[in-house]
């Protein structure tokens, strides 16, 4: 069993309070999470305006099929326009 864990930082442009910063990512994580059946959640940088750091993981009896299904999370993320992919790093345990 393979554990595919993915660190993504992110910039929300546009966002003027942190209600709008929450709206957006609880849209974000809820589709992600719907579409791709992975544990999703913010991790760090909270309270600040226009910046998020959200953690995902999924479990797979392959490593290569928990490295397609978060390619294809990170490319949903970059169809957002709200949303920029700032950085992404991923480790398989």
């Amino acid at each position: 069993m393979i554990t595919v864990i993915a660190k993504i930082e992110l910039s929300l442009t546009g966002v003027n309070s942190l209600k709008e910063k929450r709206r957006i990512l609880k849209s974000l994580l809820a589709g992600l999470k719907n579409k791709f059946n992975i544990s999703i959640a913010e991790i760090d940088d909270n309270d600040i305006l226009r910046k998020a750091t959200i953690g995902a993981a999924i479990v797979s009896n392959k490593s290569s099929f928990g490295n397609q299904v978060i390619a294809k999370k990170i490319d949903e993320i970059r169809k957002r326009p709200d949303i920029v992919l700032m950085d992404y790093q991923t480790e398989n345990y």
